[in-house]
């Protein structure tokens, strides 16, 4: 996997993924940004021509099967799963339709993709299928449930998939960013106006967003502010390194001042009472 490669970056509309699939395309890389509506592609081809970089632009929703089936037909040697939604709120009172959309994107969706892709770089004895985690893979914070469960799910995947494919020569990792100022945080608080109704909570005494309770969430998550978030520089950095390295370590956590923090919340879990 040495030189240029076939890149194919999910959710490449927006955040992470859009600023990866420039950024690799720019340094000579065939890069398949795939995105799930035609404005984010829209958008997607106009700043690849301002750039003067050539991107293929897909439309590609990884609930849908037969846009898996087309993706499929493509010979890709670096998978990212980037693709992925939030939800968050109290476990208690969220609607089971949103929970289980959120795994229909995070996880099944991205599984059905990555075994599509893990069946032609067995074949070849070659290729990496990278998973985007997140810190809430590893740590859990009241009324991120939701989204956290997903990432947790993704963790597991991720380890499995390690194992069983690195004997056939096939990597798999995962990149599991902190808070970053993407704009995904603030949408996934902001989806909380659809249903969510402090007066009718079961959980909500401590829970709030701007609808006028107040907030009580652990650390910089919930509604995140431009200044609770890191610049996302080191992220699409971090992309880029994934994509052309031919190893490397199984888990990329940033930004790296948190690390230490998430290890001692997990352990810390020994230690829980009732």
């Amino acid at each position: 996997m040495a030189g240029s490669k076939r890149i194919l970056i999910t959710g490449a509309g927006s955040g992470f993924g859009r600023d990866a699939a420039l950024r690799l395309a720019g340094r000579g890389h065939h890069v398949i940004a795939a995105a799930e509506n035609r404005p984010q592609m829209t958008g997607l081809i106009a700043e690849a021509d301002r750039r003067g970089v050539r991107l293929q632009v897909e439309n590609l929703d990884v609930t849908n099967a037969l846009h898996r089936d087309q993706a499929h037909a493509w010979d890709v040697d670096v998978l990212f799963n980037n693709a992925a939604i939030g939800e968050m709120g109290p476990l208690a009172d969220i609607p089971m339709a949103l929970f289980r959309q959120v795994f229909e994107v995070n996880v099944f969706g991205n599984l059905a993709l990555a075994q599509g892709f893990a069946r032609q770089m067995v074949r070849r004895g070659s290729g990496r299928i990278v998973w985007l985690s997140s810190i809430a893979g590893l740590t859990t914070n009241p009324y991120l449930g939701p989204y956290c469960a997903s990432k947790y799910a993704i963790e597991s995947i991720a380890q499995a998939m390690h194992d069983e494919l690195k004997p056939l020569g096939v990597s798999v990792c995962t990149i599991n960013p902190g808070p970053y100022q993407t704009g995904f945080n603030d949408r996934m608080g902001d989806s909380l106006r659809v249903w969510f109704d402090p007066e009718k909570s079961a959980a909500a005494r401590h829970f709030t967003t701007d609808l006028g309770v107040e907030v009580t969430l652990a650390d910089d998550y919930g509604r995140m502010t431009g200044e609770s978030q890191k610049d996302p520089e080191e992220i699409v950095e971090l992309f880029v390194r994934v994509a052309e390295e031919d190893s490397g370590l199984f888990r990329n956590f940033l930004p790296a001042d948190r690390i230490e923090g998430a290890k001692q919340q997990q352990a810390a879990i020994w230690d829980l009472r009732q």
